[in-house]
C-alpha cells in the first residue's frame, strides 16, 4: 500500500467532528494530520479526540504541517471561497454540501480546478446510504421495471443547523437533488415550495420532471413531526417503500467508525428493511449494506493517480442548477425549465 494521504479537515464543527474526522481517521489509506480552527472550544475536543492532529488556524498553517488534501467543513458561505484557496495552494480538496450557494460559484471552483490541474470532489456522501444502494440494485436487477415516480424524504422535527447562507432547500435539497439525478438523469422542468427564505427555509418540496419523463417528488423538512417513508421508488414492475434514515448517522453519533464496527458498519437491522410491493403483496427486502467509509478510500486512490475522484464536481455544478432553479419556482410560484 502506498502512504496514507496526509489530510487536514478546516473546521471542527457538527460535520467535521462526526462525520469527516472519524471517516479520515477509519481509512487505512488517509492519515489526519491537522485541524484548523480557531475555537478555543474546539481545539480542546481535537486534542481529546484525535490527539495526534496538529492545530493551526487557517489553510495556509495547513500547508505548512504537510497535508496534501483538506476537507472544508464550514459554513455554507464559506465553501467557495476556501475551496479556492486552497485550490491555490496546490491543495487536493473535498468540500461539504452544500457545495455552493449558486450554480455560477459553483462552476468558477470547478473551473478553477481544471484550470490548475488540482483535485476537487465534493462531499455526497449519501450516494451510499443503505437505503439508496438498495435503491440502485433493485433498479439495476430490474426488480422495479423502468421508474416513473421517485419520491425522497429528508424529514425530521428538531432545530435545524445554524444559518449560513444555504437554508433547508439547500442543506438537504443537495442530497436530495443529487440522488435523484443519480438515478434518473438530467432535469428537464423544476417546480418547488419552499416556507420562508433563506437562510431560514425550513421546509421544502420540489418536484423534478426528468428528460426521460420520470418524476421525482423531493421534500426537505426541520419541522415535520410525522415523516414520511425516506424512499417510496414507483416502477411499472413494482414499487419499493422503505422508512427511517440510514445508520450510518446515528452510528458516528454515538461514537461508532467503520474502524470499531469492521465488517457490521452500516448494516441495517432488519426492523429497518424496506418491502417491495407488486400489487399482489409484499415481499421483505434486505436493506444493503452502507459504505459512508468508501468516499475517503476512493478519494485517497484519486490523489494517489489510481482512480476517479468518487464524486465529480461538475455532478454538484448540475444539482446546484437545479436547486438555483427550484429557488427560482418558489419565488415566482411558476414551473422552470431547464432543458
Amino acid at each position: 500500500m502506498s502512504d496514507p494521504v496526509r489530510f487536514g479537515l478546516v473546521g471542527y464543527g457538527f460535520g467535521a467532528r462526526w462525520f469527516h474526522a472519524p471517516l479520515i481517521a477509519s481509512a487505512d489509506e488517509c492519515e489526519l494530520v491537522a485541524v484548523a480552527t480557531r475555537s478555543a472550544e474546539r481545539r480542546a475536543l481535537v486534542n481529546a479526540e484525535h490527539p495526534g492532529a496538529a492545530l493551526v488556524d487557517d489553510l495556509a498553517g495547513l500547508k505548512t504541517a504537510g497535508v496534501e488534501a483538506v476537507t472544508i467543513s464550514t459554513p455554507a458561505d464559506t465553501h467557495i471561497p476556501l475551496c479556492q484557496e486552497a485550490l491555490e495552494l496546490g491543495l487536493a480538496v473535498v468540500v461539504d454540501k452544500p457545495f455552493a450557494l449558486t450554480a455560477a460559484d459553483a462552476r468558477s471552483a470547478v473551473d478553477l480546478a481544471q484550470r490548475l490541474g488540482v483535485l476537487l470532489s465534493v462531499y455526497q456522501n449519501r450516494r451510499w446510504d443503505s437505503d439508496f444502494l438498495t435503491v440502485r440494485a433493485l433498479v439495476d436487477d430490474g426488480t422495479l421495471g423502468r421508474i416513473t415516480r421517485f419520491e425522497s424524504r429528508f424529514e425530521r422535527r428538531q432545530e435545524g443547523p445554524p444559518a449560513s447562507g444555504g437554508g433547508t432547500l439547500l442543506d438537504f435539497g443537495s442530497h436530495l437533488v443529487d440522488q435523484a439525478l443519480q438515478l434518473l438523469g438530467p432535469v428537464r422542468r423544476v417546480y418547488a415550495e419552499v416556507d420562508g427564505q433563506a437562510p431560514a427555509d425550513d421546509d421544502v418540496f420540489v418536484a423534478l420532471t426528468h428528460a426521460d419523463g420520470a418524476r421525482s417528488h423531493l421534500w426537505g423538512s426541520w419541522v415535520q413531526s410525522g415523516p414520511g417513508p425516506r424512499f417510496r421508488v414507483t416502477g411499472t414492475r413494482a414499487t419499493y417503500v422503505v422508512g427511517g434514515m440510514d445508520i450510518q448517522e446515528e452510528l458516528l453519533v454515538a461514537g461508532r467508525t467503520p474502524a470499531s464496527e469492521s465488517e457490521g458498519w452500516g448494516a441495517e437491522p432488519p426492523d429497518r428493511w424496506g418491502q417491495v410491493h407488486d400489487g399482489a403483496g409484499a415481499a421483505t427486502r434486505p436493506t444493503d449494506r452502507g459504505h459512508w467509509d468508501a468516499y475517503y478510500r476512493a478519494f485517497a486512490a484519486a490523489v494517489r493517480g489510481t482512480g476517479p475522484v468518487p464524486v465529480d464536481p461538475r455532478d454538484a455544478v448540475a444539482t446546484a442548477e437545479v436547486l438555483d432553479a427550484a429557488r427560482t419556482s418558489a419565488e415566482r410560484r411558476e414551473l422552470v425549465t431547464l432543458l
